[in-house]
């Protein structure tokens, strides 16, 4: 197990930008791909991005590709969200997520570890 501790949510503008470290501890998180993951009131979680262990490849969904940016620095044990251009849809809880795997996925089963999320509320 990784354990997992997200920060950097709050409350922001739209149109403005905030940043979501995740701090990563325990099993080798370096050698696993990680993510974020988000869930808004009422909905199921979403994949939002992911970076493989090296940091050589990710993948975002549609709605956040060109606004957001996913990566890590593994001698830290690091992940970042650096999230631009927020819109009000963007608001929801905020997961980071530790992979059994190396390369990148991005169905919630192929993630193992959980943080506790951090929340971020877009307003008009």
């Amino acid at each position: 197990q990784v354990q997992l501790v997200e920060s950097g949510g709050g409350f922001v503008p739209a149109g403005g930008s905030l940043r979501l470290p995740c701090a990563a501890s325990g099993r080798t998180p370096r050698n696993y791909a990680m993510a974020w993951f988000r869930q808004a009131p009422g909905k199921e979680r979403e994949f939002v991005a992911a970076i493989n262990w090296s940091g050589s490849s990710t993948s975002y969904v549609d709605s956040v590709k060109g606004r957001f940016t996913i990566s890590r620095d593994s001698a830290k044990n690091m992940v970042y969200l650096q999230m631009n251009s927020l819109k009000l849809e963007d608001t929801a809880v905020y997961y980071c997520a530790a992979s059994r795997y190396a390369t990148v996925t991005t169905s919630d089963r192929t993630y193992d570890s959980w943080g506790q999320g951090t929340e971020v509320t877009v307003s008009s």
